[in-house]
């Protein structure tokens, strides 16, 4: 009798610990590390991940045995758990929680489930077996089905593996994640028929001959099948311009066979690839500082104004990494920024990018998932991406490391991107590259602590110049009565002379940091804190000024507690307002909009950017996604509405934000020989974070705010 066995399981629910199950003999030999078990909590049924195996059960608990297995090798790597192990306790969650925001819907199953029919179910009757016929069988009749009732269907409790066999057959779908659960893409194929020899196809055509359609179809078969004997139908269709049913009546009449065969999401399009322009003497010297600082260092922070051709830079270290044969991963902090980014690397190294974010469908996830297990060369996308299976990775580059969208915050585990990425590397032994043209104070803080090496580049690449900064003096704009709605004149004027020489224009609302507070037109007095020193925000619900940090409380005023003026105004608009005044200004301009709201759908980023890129938008309103990574030519203007709104956000880091925001919208302008104009507007010209913006003057920046917090 064979000796009992035991494993510990993770589940993806925030239970506090790993649980311990007994293995029967009859599935011993196929237990390992990393792959998915169906097993009973509670009376519920899960998937469950094996990190344990031949484990010493607690003699005060009778483990419960596992039920089937679910794959016959590992999802996941022993690197890839560590590193969970690590962010459940760093991060103070549990690791069913790492695991459930890790793994994609797709990989995940539970007794919860109910199990819906996709359109043509019993067409793939003929390549199902029993029980999954069964199963079939009863959903077309009950239209949907428990796992409980697919398990009394079947008399049996393991019900998981079939199941999965169906969900990859793509002859149901799991109702609760309709759009979630993974099902290989599948296509038809067409083959030459074993009765007829490529030599000598008369009797095939002889068959045909009759009919001019089919004899049109074979034609392009034969045609698409010199180079490879496998068709797909769709391009026989395709350049024959016939119908489906044509390749069914070659297959009748025994000319050809039609095969199905799972492709891949990402292959398909052949993209060509060409060589990137030389490197210039400034990116060749830092390139070689980066070589020469990794000797000692595995953090380096590449600093490099905006324009200054960092991605570029990025390239070459890509193209070095995957001639050891290691894997790159690339973050980006916005989904937004990955259109661009990828279409810049996929004319340099082809279909070897994998890019994975949120807005992708759950099968897409799982296809990247795979093809990181199978070593993908190049994965490319938001923080999720950093919960990949890499399988030898062998540098992170974490670009906009500056960027708060880094961090996570919700749901658990509540992890900083950046911070992970690090940690990540040194468990892999990879290196780090984080680049910006406006570092975290932290993290400029290490390289003058030299934690991290440090390699600079203060000129932008090419023809291409700094954009001029002007600040605009909203007070004044006020008391001359030049203001159009939220627009200065001189704004306006800008925006103007961009529409005359058919140039682009784009306009910067944080709305992120919405946060309305009281500001009085007259004298710039505005409801700050007394015990914190940052801006008190309007509760119209209470008629209260309230701060977020200490709690204090005050009645909003009538009349400015300053000059006595009675017009105080709720600073604090929305892109959606900005957008309407634009089009009431500039009625002939095509003016659209970029932020949450507008990029809700999957390639909802790509179609505005795309249109941007090819100039069917003369202005684009944003929010922060506008601020950073995008490289168009033709960008004359960039409009910043109300830096104050950033400077009295109601957080210590807020100085930093602003600095960071109004020097990386700035950088969108002017990216070729033409010098772009930045106007900011401002309720302060005279306040310190203004004046080292226009001057570019970090240093100055970072030892003021050091003092101010080390002060406070």
């Amino acid at each position: 009798m064979a000796q009992p066995k035991f494993i510990n399981v993770i589940l993806p629910l925030a239970v506090p610990r790993i649980y311990t199950y007994e293995v029967p003999p009859t599935l011993q030999a196929q237990v390992d590390f990393g792959m998915r078990v169906e097993v009973p909590l509670r009376s519920k049924l899960y998937s469950a991940i094996i990190v344990e195996t031949d484990v010493k059960p607690d003699p005060q608990h009778k483990p419960r045995k596992i039920v089937s297995m679910i794959d016959t090798s590992a999802i996941i790597t022993r690197e890839q758990y560590q590193f969970w192990q690590w962010l459940s306790s760093y991060y103070m969650t549990t690791i069913g929680e790492v695991m459930n925001v890790a793994v994609p819907a797709g990989l995940k199953l539970s007794s919860e489930s109910k199990i819906i029919a996709m359109p043509g179910l019993m067409d793939k009757a003929g390549d199902m077996s029993d029980h999954e016929f069964l199963i079939a069988e009863a959903i077309s009749i009950r239209e949907e089905l428990t796992i409980q009732e697919i398990q009394d269907i079947l008399d049996k409790k393991t019900v998981f593996p079939v199941i999965k066999n169906l969900l990859e057959k793509g002859a149901i779908l799991i109702k609760e994640e309709l759009k979630t659960k993974y099902k290989p893409k599948i296509e038809d194929f067409i083959v030459l028929s074993d009765s007829y020899d490529r030599t000598d196809l008369s009797g095939a055509f002889e068959k045909i001959k009759r009919s001019e359609h089919q004899t049109h179809a074979f034609l392009s078969y034969i045609s698409l099948s010199k180079d490879k004997p496998v068709v797909s139908k769709k391009d026989v269709l395709e350049m024959s311009g016939m119908k489906g049913a044509v390749v069914k009546a070659l297959e009748k009449k025994g000319l050809v066979d039609i095969i199905r065969k799972e492709v891949s999401r990402f292959g398909g399009q052949i993209i060509e690839t060409s060589e990137p322009p030389p490197l210039s003497t400034t990116q060749q010297e830092a390139l070689d500082s980066i070589h020469k600082q990794f000797g000692d260092k595995d953090i380096l922070l590449l600093f490099g104004v905006t324009g200054s051709g960092k991605t570029r830079i990025y390239m070459e270290l890509i193209r070095e990494t995957m001639a050891k044969g290691q894997q790159v991963l690339y973050l980006l902090p916005e989904i937004a920024l990955t259109t661009q980014i990828t279409a810049r690397l996929q004319s340099v190294f082809g279909d070897k990018i994998g890019i994975y974010h949120s807005r992708m469908n759950n099968n897409e996830r799982v296809e990247l998932w795979n093809a990181t297990l199978n070593n993908k060369p190049i994965l490319l996308g938001a923080r999720s991406s950093l919960l990949l299976p890499f399988r030898n990775l062998g540098l992170i580059i974490v670009d906009e490391e500056h960027d708060p969208s880094y961090k996570q915050n919700d749901p658990a585990p509540r992890y900083n991107a950046r911070d992970a990425a690090i940690y990540l590397a040194s468990m892999n032994g990879a290196k780090v590259i984080l680049g910006t043209a406006t570092p975290s104070l932290e993290t400029y803080q290490n390289t003058i602590d030299k934690k991290y090496g440090l390699v600079k580049i203060l000129e932008r690449h090419g023809a291409s110049v700094l954009p001029e900064l002007t600040v605009i003096d909203l007070k004044e704009q006020y008391s001359k009565n030049l203001m159009s709605s939220l627009f200065s004149k001189p704004l306006v004027d800008l925006i103007q002379a961009a529409l005359a020489n058919k140039e682009q224009s784009l306009i910067f609302q944080n709305r992120r940091g919405y946060a309305p507070t009281l500001q009085c037109v007259t004298c710039d007095w505005h409801a700050g804190c007394p015990n914190c020193d940052v801006g008190l925000t309007v509760h119209r619900y209470f008629e209260e000024l309230r701060c977020h940090y200490c709690g204090f409380r005050a009645p909003i005023p009538r009349d400015c507690p300053q000059c006595g003026f009675d017009q105080l105004k709720k600073i604090g608009f929305g892109t959606q307002k900005i957008e309407d005044e634009i089009k009431a200004i500039f009625p002939t301009a095509r003016v659209r909009r970029m932020d949450y709201d507008t990029t809700k759908t999957k390639n909802a980023y790509e179609r505005i950017l795309n249109d941007f890129k090819e100039q069917k938008i003369d202005i684009l309103v944003g929010t922060q996604m506008i601020t950073k990574g995008m490289d168009f030519h033709n960008i004359s203007v960039v409009g910043i509405l109300l830096a104050d709104k950033m400077l009295y956000f109601p957080d210590f880091r807020a100085h930093e934000r602003a600095f960071q925001l109004i020097t990386q919208v700035s950088g969108r302008a002017g990216r070729r020989a033409r010098q772009g104009k930045v106007a900011i507007q401002t309720f302060n010209p005279d306040h310190p974070v203004i004046l080292e913006t226009l001057t570019y003057n970090y240093s100055r920046f970072y030892k003021r705010e050091l003092r101010e917090r080390k002060r406070f």
